[in-house]
């Protein structure tokens, strides 16, 4: 076997000017990319559209399904721009922020901003951050429009770096008018994810649901957590994606740097127990934007976020506008496969540590409990949704898990669940029985499954009925793939 194939951690990897070159799709795929990334805040609709066909295109070449994820933009607050080029802070200075539609281009004294409601949200004392936390303002009083500052920590600033306020608390809505014309366009692609920028809650989930299947999508929802906002709601958050993304910029600058690794770890953990997928992102090879290979900080920092659980890690800029795109997927492979050979799953399986709302719930668990128990090669999963599956996910163990689904739209939105390797599989006009002899034979035929090996097996009492999962089986693969033995437990 491959190392992709062999790999249990996903890789989600943004798509940009640098992947355009020719070939360079084709050399991601290779290296291992589950899932790309369309960052909707950069470019315009027919890229996007370009992007994801020429994806979809390189992956059916290569006999893969690689997911594709759209990213809002979100209504991320920005300075405007300035009338002679960036300028250049000093410790001590007055800035002023003016908060008006026809603001002037900005100079050393001043800038326009794009959120209108930033004198309503803030007040004396307050510390602004600018351009992730570079430079810093403290407001000294706002008088109409203006919001007047003092330079905290000096530096170059220049066109439409973001502004966050620290602790977060700023008021602006979750989806823009840009955000709502972008999720009919996530739709149009086929988009097999939607991912939410600053999330503050679960209505802002539901809101992009709501909008997302109205113009005619199904992808799954990925809520971003880079809110301070957000902590406080954050088990509602979950309940309401059906991913989470740590995205450590602007949280980061939100929170504190100091207080982000425990946030990470919480995050995680509080995803998985709450049956959802989770993905850690940003800066995570930042220094192979430039570099061929990566620093020893950052091969920690990924091989951490592995140890801790993560289903997936992301890179941004490091594909979309990287010197060697390709290298830098190459370098998440090789440490994910790294971290996972030291991971030592400490999962309790008791039911207490995970909710048990379905009965296909109850059945990944009995699966979890009698592999670890019965040392089984691999798990089968026959599903139909890949609900299933992403149940079986949540116990993290070392066994791989093999989801066998007819729907290449759910095969492809469990390429972001760790440990679970989506299958192309047709059960049409089989029964119960036939199937499960030709799924075993299927994977032995594919080499994912030896002679000898002992298999657990999930499917429901009609195959093909989504949701339905309630039997469990455990297989002894014969000679040929044949089921040697079989017995209903």
């Amino acid at each position: 076997m491959t190392d992709t194939t062999l790999r249990r951690t996903k890789i989600v990897a943004t798509l940009g000017p640098a992947t355009d070159a020719p070939g360079m799709l084709e050399k991601l795929i290779a290296e291992g990319v589950d899932v790309v990334r369309l960052n909707l805040s950069h470019g315009v609709p027919d890229d996007h559209r370009a992007r994801a066909n020429a994806v979809r295109a390189a992956a059916a070449a290569a006999g893969r399904e690689v997911g594709v994820l759209a990213d809002l933009q979100g209504p991320k607050i920005r300075i405007e721009t300035f009338a002679n080029g960036p300028v250049e802070l000093v410790d001590g200075a007055l800035f002023v922020l003016d908060c008006r539609p026809d603001a002037p281009p900005g100079d050393v004294t001043r800038v326009g901003v794009s959120y209108y409601g930033l004198p309503q949200d803030v007040h004396a004392g307050d510390v602004l951050l600018l351009d992730d936390g570079l430079v810093a303002l403290t407001v000294l009083d706002v008088v109409g429009v203006e919001v007047r500052c003092q330079v905290l920590i000096g530096g170059k600033l220049s066109n439409r770096k973001g502004l966050n306020r620290q602790g977060g608390g700023l008021s602006v809505t979750a989806l823009s008018d840009k955000d709502k014309a972008d999720i009919k366009l996530a739709a149009e692609i086929g988009a097999d994810f939607l991912a939410v920028s600053f999330v503050r809650s679960a209505e802002d989930m539901h809101q992009a649901r709501r909008l997302l299947h109205e113009a005619g999508g199904n992808a799954a929802l990925v809520a971003k957590i880079e809110r301070a906002d957000a902590i406080p709601v954050l088990g509602e958050i979950i309940d309401a994606s059906d991913v989470v993304m740590v995205a450590r910029g602007d949280l980061g600058v939100e929170i504190g740097d100091a207080e982000l690794p425990g946030l990470q770890k919480k995050i995680i953990r509080e995803s998985v127990q709450r049956n959802r997928a989770v993905i850690t992102a940003t800066q995570m090879l930042q220094s192979m934007v430039r570099s061929p290979i990566p620093t020893r900080a950052e091969v920690l920092d990924v091989a951490n976020a592995v140890i801790d659980g993560t289903d997936a890690v992301m890179l941004s800029e490091e594909t979309a506008a990287g010197a060697h795109p390709d290298k830098a997927v190459a370098a998440m492979r090789r440490i994910c496969l790294g971290a996972e050979r030291q991971f030592e799953p400490k999962e309790d399986l008791a039911a207490g540590g995970h909710r048990l709302d379905r009965t296909d719930q109850a059945i990944a668990l009995a699966a979890m409990l009698l592999a670890g128990e019965l040392g089984v090669r691999a798990i089968v999963a026959l599903t139909e949704s890949g609900a299933t599956a992403q149940w079986l996910s949540r116990y993290r163990t070392a066994i791989p898990i093999y989801a066998l689904s007819p729907l290449a739209d759910a095969r492809r939105r469990m390429l972001l669940l760790r440990d679970v390797r989506p299958v192309a599989f047709s059960h049409e006009g089989l029964s119960s029985a036939a199937t499960t002899r030709a799924a075993v034979q299927q994977l032995f035929a594919q080499g994912r499954l030896s002679e000898g090996d002992r298999v657990v097996l999930t499917h429901g009492d009609h195959v093909g009925q989504g949701g339905g999962t309630n039997t469990l089986k455990l297989l002894s693969v014969g000679a040929d793939g044949m089921v040697e033995s079989l017995r209903n437990l």
